[in-house]
């Protein structure tokens, strides 16, 4: 399907899941690089984070476990600007190099509030993989040490993220159009 219509809106294909599983596989190429002889974890967000985790996790060759927190900060479209705890962290993070898995970073407010939270923790490092990053969008200041696409401040959906719940079941990525 080229296009798809959710609710009120009309979407496109702007990224083939050919061309996600290829970033997927390069992404966990370079973690394996970089995290061998580290202690990790990885930390999906949930709920958008739940196919780009399983397909990067199906790649990563470092024993790791991975385990999932999810937070909420979106309403419809848009960012709520609030950002809640819904499910805590329940392993040992101190003193291992956190992977949070985030399906996109646009404002980069939730991912300011997870961190916030992690490092309470104490942890020996926290890393961050996503696999969309609207820079336009993003407004603060800490590492995205890895990213599969680069992408303008259009409202997606696919592999994972949604409208108004619908959508996250597509293989591509769609842009609102």
């Amino acid at each position: 399907m080229n296009k798809v219509k959710i609710h009120d809106k009309t979407f496109e294909i702007s990224i083939h899941h050919d061309k996600i599983l290829e970033r997927v596989k390069a992404i966990a190429a370079q973690m394996n690089k970089d995290l061998k002889d580290k202690d990790v974890i990885f930390l999906g967000i949930l709920n958008g984070s739940f196919m780009f985790a399983s397909d990067l996790f199906k790649y990563i060759t470092v024993p790791a476990p991975i385990s999932f927190l999810k937070l909420a900060s979106y309403e419809g479209t848009f960012s709520s600007g609030k950002v809640k705890r819904l499910i805590g962290i329940n392993e040992d993070i101190a003193d291992k190099t956190v992977i949070i898995i985030e399906d996109i970073v646009d404002s980069g407010l939730t991912l300011e509030q997870i961190i916030k939270q992690l490092r309470g923790y104490d942890p020996a490092d926290i890393k961050v993989a996503t696999l969309l990053y609207k820079p336009e969008a993003y407004t603060k200041d800490f590492d995205i040490d890895y990213v599969g696409f680069s992408i303008p401040p259009d409202f997606i959906i696919g592999y994972g993220l949604d409208y108004d719940g619908l959508g996250r079941n597509l293989p591509h990525i769609y842009k609102v159009e």
